[in-house]
């Protein structure tokens, strides 16, 4: 990696670790993470190529290069004076070009009682187990909206940690058992905190991102436990609306009968976009916004955090404007750290040396799961899940020498045409569970793992030997995509989350391999309500015009017979790399109840078909991906199984992009669109989402000042002449990835040339809606529209 003088730090007297707890008391028998920021400083850097970096290379932003550190910052890093606040529960100044440090604040034990009724059609995913596997730790949505839960791994009994409304996204349980981490999304918006709570539901305290305008996400703990990282951005600018808003959630879950009022605008938790609460961000027609430069950079700061409260939280890392900066591990005995920075597309894995935040090697490493890997217990070996140079994802062996620079790099796991998805290293550092995804299904499996053996003094690194992985054992599966692994103290028992196509995700329990499923994880049985029976989807492989394979997955209503052609919605994923997985989508299962096949594409620019497929809508391939959409089609309709006069196209994000895209660019093709928080003008999109995406974006769609002209030719809104069906149009208000003005001003521009448009603005939600309330009301919205379209 080249060294780059924004990135340098100041020299600074080395940082020290937190000092063990005064008092850590046992806890029950119950008990015995990607941050955001700027746009990036290097928008038009490449991924490193593996090597080491000068060991002056410090992960600062500050630019300086002299002196004892920016405006005299404090060796240890840590929070200024006591009666430094910013508000409750803001972090406080370190005066070091860090930004803000987390500072605890105690908040009220909101734990519920261990016999909260089950529902029977809810869902349990993103465990992490205690240290001695028994318990796990989960969210779950059993009570409409996701929540902390805990559970015994073979017992029926489970205990609401928070009860909060604030959905809960990513949880930690600490390797020493005595804390669970977790972040959370106050109101249903994009802005996150981390917590931390016992596992008897006491103790619970906000860890950092309670003040306004700021954001936090986890990281790792250390090894015994003694602290957690976390990364927080500074707060927003004066003036900037997404410092503006303090959502406030619902006094509670509510139910369906509440929030059906909302389609006619009265009270509920959705508005339509003619009701005069409906709030506009969009320009006015006929005008313009003044500019659409970016957004002003924001830092990131990772820190490591006491839990208990006892040590000043210690600087890792920060870096002005980088679009994400996560702590993924640390070494055994503190010397180094794994973040994983960098935009998407682009990112890269870093060794921080913690006593002086100097980077010593830099790695580029995959899209995807932000859990790139870790060290080996002597940090001797860096086991990552890189693309470097490649198609397809693989396991590399980093070597790392003593002062953590890079010695040399080989590939220990690999597999044709084939990315490795998730990456859970063993407690002990021999062993890990892998899982690839195999067009997109999930193969899992167990290898051991041999590092890189110490070299003796005064030899050559290299004349220890490699590396290596051991032949894997495979673990079956009884459903399709495994979402996320944790690890146990049994090497051969991890703990997985699983979704399939015929269930909701669950949480699956795998001693010496028999995948056994929690008692308190939804039956397979009640996947559908109604007692209908799931589908199971059929893969298909439409070509491009230009030749390209693409994929995809056909849904087919119930009853209807084979070589009957269907009414059909082409459902767009987001990203655009994501990628359509054979998964239990609740919404495909209410389109297939009215009668409408749903075919889910996989268009260009989609991730697990390798780096070039990915990158095949770049800038102007854009107008390829728009191409594909009407390929797609083209392909359900010749295969005999939609029917051309009856198609709709729906899609989420970017698929909601793609909506209102081919609505204009293939105006005959599609009945009707339902575009879900897409955008309609790229020009105001960037104008208004955060600033860690426009630099994500730019690399994906165009600079919005150099490329203007390209980003213009690619908006919907540059053709919304050639609109010509009705639309419907669904936002969450929170939503600051793609603000709700996108969808308004399309909506508005079909109702002015004569269209039936409508928008549905979902209160209390942001970007993805995570409320049960919220997404039953969507899909129902969405097929009732859909039905009305298709079926007259």
């Amino acid at each position: 990696m080249a060294s780059d003088p924004r990135h340098q730090l100041t020299a600074e007297p080395p940082a020290t670790a937190p000092a063990p707890a005064a008092d850590r008391s046992t806890v029950p028998d119950t008990g015995s993470a990607d941050a955001v920021g700027g746009p990036g400083t290097r928008p038009d850097a490449k991924p490193a190529a593996p090597g080491a970096a000068p060991a002056a290379w410090r992960l600062d932003g500050s630019g300086s290069g002299s002196g004892s550190g920016p405006e005299g910052a404090p060796a240890h890093g840590g929070a200024g004076p006591p009666d430094d606040h910013h508000g409750p529960g803001a972090p406080r100044g370190t005066g070091d070009g860090a930004g803000y440090a987390p500072e605890a604040v105690p908040l009220a034990d909101t734990a519920g009682p261990h016999d909260v009724p089950t529902s029977a059609v809810h869902g349990c995913w993103y465990p992490s187990a205690d240290p001695d596997g028994r318990y796990v730790a989960f969210v779950c949505d059993r009570a409409g909206v996701p929540q902390l839960w805990t559970g015994r791994v073979d017992g029926t009994e489970v205990r609401l940690l928070d009860a909060d409304p604030h959905p809960v996204t990513e949880v930690s349980w600490s390797p020493d058992g005595r804390w669970i981490a977790y972040t959370t999304a106050p109101g249903g918006g994009e802005l996150t905190r981390v917590l931390c709570v016992r596992p008897d539901g006491t103790g619970r305290h906000l860890l950092a991102g309670g003040d306004e305008g700021t954001s936090a996400h986890l990281g790792c703990w250390q090894h015994d436990g003694s602290a957690v990282a976390v990364t927080v951005t500074d707060p927003a600018p004066p003036g900037d609306p997404r410092a503006a808003h303090e959502p406030t959630a619902p006094a509670s879950p509510g139910t369906s009968e509440q929030v059906l009022e909302a389609i006619s605008g009265r009270d509920g938790r959705a508005v339509l976009l003619d009701d005069p609460r409906s709030r506009s961000t969009a320009p006015a027609p006929g005008t313009t916004r003044a500019s659409v430069q970016e957004p002003e950079p924001r830092t990131l700061s990772a820190y490591l955090v006491d839990p208990e409260g006892v040590s000043a939280p210690v600087l890792l890392a920060t870096e002005r404007g980088a679009p994400t900066l996560r702590v993924c591990d640390l070494s055994r005995d503190g010397r180094f750290a794994l973040l994983r920075r960098g935009p998407r597309g682009r990112r890269e894995a870093l060794v921080v040396r913690t006593r002086d935040r100097a980077v010593t090697c830099g790695v580029p490493v995959a899209d995807g799961d932000p859990w790139i890997g870790g060290f080996s217990p002597d940090a001797g070996t860096l086991w990552l899940r890189s693309d470097g140079g490649r198609e397809f994802a693989a396991l590399l062996a980093v070597r790392l020498g003593r002062q953590g620079e890079h010695l040399g790099a080989t590939v220990v796991a690999e597999r044709p045409d084939t990315d490795l998805e998730l990456l859970a290293l063993g407690r002990d550092g021999r062993r890990a569970v892998l899982s690839w995804n195999v067009r997109g299904v999930s193969e899992l499996e167990i290898t051991p793992l041999a590092p890189h053996p110490v070299p003796e003094p005064n030899t050559l690194p290299g004349a220890a030997g490699s590396a290596s992985a051991g032949p894997p054992r495979p673990i079956p599966l009884p459903h399709e995509v495994v979402t996320r692994v944790t690890v146990t103290a049994d090497p051969d028992a991890p703990v997985v989350a699983l979704s399939g196509s015929r269930r909701h995700p669950g949480v699956w329990w795998l001693p010496q391999g028999m995948p056994l499923r929690t008692p308190w994880s939804s039956r397979d049985e009640d996947a559908v309500p109604d007692g209908r029976a799931a589908v199971r989807p059929t893969a298909l492989r439409p070509v491009a015009r230009d030749g390209l394979v693409l994929g995809g997955w056909y849904y087919r209503a119930p009853g209807r017979s084979p070589g009957e052609p269907a009414p059909c919605v082409l459902h767009l994923h987001g990203g655009p790399e994501e990628q359509e997985r054979p998964v239990l989508e609740p919404l495909y299962h209410e389109l297939l109840g009215r009668g409408l096949d749903v075919f889910a594409p996989d268009v260009r620019g989609s991730s697990g078909y390798g780096r070039s497929f990915v990158d095949a809508d770049l800038g102007t391939g854009r107008f390829d991906a728009l191409n594909d959409v009407a390929d797609c089609a083209a392909h359900a309709i010749v295969s005999g199984l939609a029917d051309p006069r009856r198609l709709a196209v729906m899609g989420h994000s970017y698929g909601g992009y793609l909506v209102m895209a081919s609505l204009v660019w293939h105006p005959d093709l599609f009945r009707t669109g339902v575009a879900v928080c897409g955008m309609s003008d790229l020009t105001t999109f960037f104008a208004g989402t955060e600033p860690w995406i426009a630099q994500s974006a730019a690399h994906k769609y165009g600079h919005p000042e150099r490329d203007r002209d390209l980003l213009r030719a690619l908006s919907p809104m540059s053709r919304i002449d050639a609109l010509r069906v009705p639309v419907l149009a669904v936002h969450g208000e929170h939503d600051t990835n793609v603000p709700p003005g996108e969808s308004e001003q399309f909506v508005r521009a079909a109702r002015e040339r004569g269209l039936e448009a409508q928008l549905l603005l979902l209160r209390h939600e942001g970007h993805d809606f995570r409320r049960a309330d919220s997404r039953r009301l969507f899909r129902r919205t969405a097929a009732d529209w859909l039905e009305r379209h298709l079926t007259d």
